[in-house]
């Protein structure tokens, strides 16, 4: 790796079990709009090596035939039309996820996973 890339786990989240869904991330306290809940470290791989495995779940588009798998809790974020967090690419090799709006302690922690918060496009299962 090049430059000053260096990522501690975040002190704003952890991952619970969520009924109906498998694990989650929540807020571990009270967390502010705009604030940069985690950025984590990916790992970027050809999509065809990973389509036919359970990883497929767990990774985002990233460029022309490729997806990466977000380290830390970046894969593990449930995906609501009605998002609390955003995530951007942040670097040639991270994400950030950022808080859209406060957030309290104890609630869970989301994304869209179409990437605009605002995207209603249709995603590939049921949305409760």
């Amino acid at each position: 790796m090049t430059g000053n890339m260096s990522f501690k786990q975040s002190e704003w989240v952890k991952v619970k079990k969520v009924k109906g869904k498998g694990r989650g991330v929540f807020a571990r306290k009270f967390i502010p709009k705009g604030t940069v809940i985690e950025k984590v470290p990916v790992l970027v791989m050809p999509a065809d090596d990973i389509y036919d495995t359970f990883i497929a779940d767990y990774v985002f588009e990233w460029g022309k035939g490729t997806v990466a798998l977000a380290l830390g809790y970046g894969s593990l974020y449930n995906h609501s039309f009605k998002a609390n967090c955003r995530y951007e690419d942040t670097g040639k090799m991270s994400k950030s996820y950022i808080a859209e709006r406060d957030i309290e302690d104890g609630e869970e922690v989301t994304i869209n996973y179409n990437g605009s918060p605002k995207d209603k496009t249709k995603v590939g299962f049921s949305v409760k």
